[in-house]
Parts: C-alpha cells; structure tokens; sequence
C-alpha cells in the first residue's frame, strides 16, 4: 500500500463548501475521507456520493450502536452509497456484527459491487482506564483488555476490521492475524499537539506497530499549507 493510500482525513467541518475544498484540494494525497456524524448530519447522505464522484473513498464513521435487524439495514443502505468503509460498535454484540456483515455482503453481491470494509469500533480514543471502571462500570479489564476482547469477537462475526487506539495495535493484530484491519485515530504528527485524545502516536510509530490506516485531521486541514503538511506526513510514513 502506497504511504498516501493510508492516510484517512476526517472531514470534521459543518459546511458543504469547506468539504469539498478540501477533498479537491487533497485527493491525490490522502487515501480515504473520512465523513462523520457532523458533517453527516449537517449535509446528509449526498455528501458521500459527491466525494466519490470527486474520486475520493469514503469511510462512513457514524458508529451505528443499535437492534441487529436496524443496523443490518443501515449496512444495506451505505453498501449502496458506495461507501468504501463504515462502522459499527463492538458494544452492540456478536448478533448485531453478524447481521450487518451478511447483510452489507448480501446487498453488495446483488448489486455486483465490491462490498465495504466493515469495523468495528473498540473502546474510544477519549475513554482512559479510569473512565472505563467508574464511569462505564467495566470492572476487571483495562482498555487494551476490552479492546482485543471486542477484536476478535469483530472478526469472529464477520467484520474486516476496527478501529482502536494506537496503544491497541500490537495486542490485536498478535490476536486477529495480518489480514485483519486496524484503522487508528489519535494520530498526531510529532510536530503537533494532542488535542483533546489522551492516547496518541505519531503516524510513524502507527505504522511500525501494524496499523493499515490512520485517521488524521486537524494536522492537515487547519495547516497554513494542508499540501505540505500532507506530505510531510507521507516523507514520515515513508521513513
């Protein structure tokens, strides 16, 4: 996989205007755009058909939590918008993994296309172990704990992948294989800040640890030149 081809931009912006001047700005150098609930729900689902149509890929990040039937009919439907990944929570369960998996493929397999790379969701880059115990009332497992348990129920049901933190990598690919995919928030090139994401690494150390793809923001599009800054983080994935 070229360097570029790893990097996914979150698209956090509220207007149309400011989308689409970054994703025909930085096409050629990032590999995905990422679309979440903010601009999501600002735009609506014709976004991601107008960042396809612009050639980029798109990860559909809204996180879908929910009964199985629900969430496998939601798969169904961003299998049709062409979504190049979207995702789940791994908290929803094994049947609800399941069913969004089959149906996603399904769907895929009648319409001839290529069906999209489903992830799961682990345990939030924002949550620390502290949180975990007194706030969600998980007691006896540290997030990498739970988040290889979630893992490998993910790939157990059918999903091509999850998202986790950095400090997660290791422990999951030793646990799910080297086709399993791990796409990586809490990104920061070294040269910036750690924002409001208490576990963070360089794209670097992400990628030397296993990461496929790495979901980077900020870095890039509030830089006084997103082109350069693209790059420079590309020179670093490229060692």
């Amino acid at each position: 996989m070229n360097p570029q081809d790893r990097i996914i931009l979150a698209l956090d912006v509220d207007t149309h205007a400011e989308a689409i001047d970054l994703v025909k700005d930085l096409t050629p150098y990032v590999g995905v755009f990422k679309i979440g609930m903010q601009l999501y729900n600002s735009l609506g689902p014709s976004i991601v058909e107008e960042v396809n149509a612009l050639g980029g890929k798109v990860f559909v990040d809204l996180k879908f939590h929910d009964i199985p039937n629900t969430v496998g009919a939601a798969g169904k439907v961003l299998t049709r918008m062409n979504s190049f990944m979207f995702n789940v929570h791994a908290a929803g369960g094994r049947e609800m993994m399941q069913k969004v998996a089959a149906d996603a493929q399904g769907e895929a397999a009648r319409l001839g296309i290529v069906p999209p790379t489903i992830l799961a969701v682990t345990v939030l880059t924002s949550i620390s172990d502290k949180q975990l115990q007194e706030e969600m009332y998980v007691s006896g497992l540290n997030v990498k704990q739970l988040a290889v348990k979630w893992a490998v129920m993910a790939k157990e049901s059918g999903l091509n992948g999850v998202v986790c933190s950095p400090q997660e990598i290791t422990a999951i690919r030793a646990a799910c294989g080297p086709d399993f995919k791990i796409v990586t928030p809490g990104i920061r090139p070294r040269w910036s800040e750690a924002n409001d994401q208490k576990r963070v690494t360089s794209p670097r150390d992400a990628l030397e640890l296993g990461a496929d793809y790495m979901v980077i923001g900020r870095p890039i599009t509030k830089a006084d030149d997103r082109r350069a800054a693209a790059m420079k983080i590309i020179e670093e994935l490229e060692g």
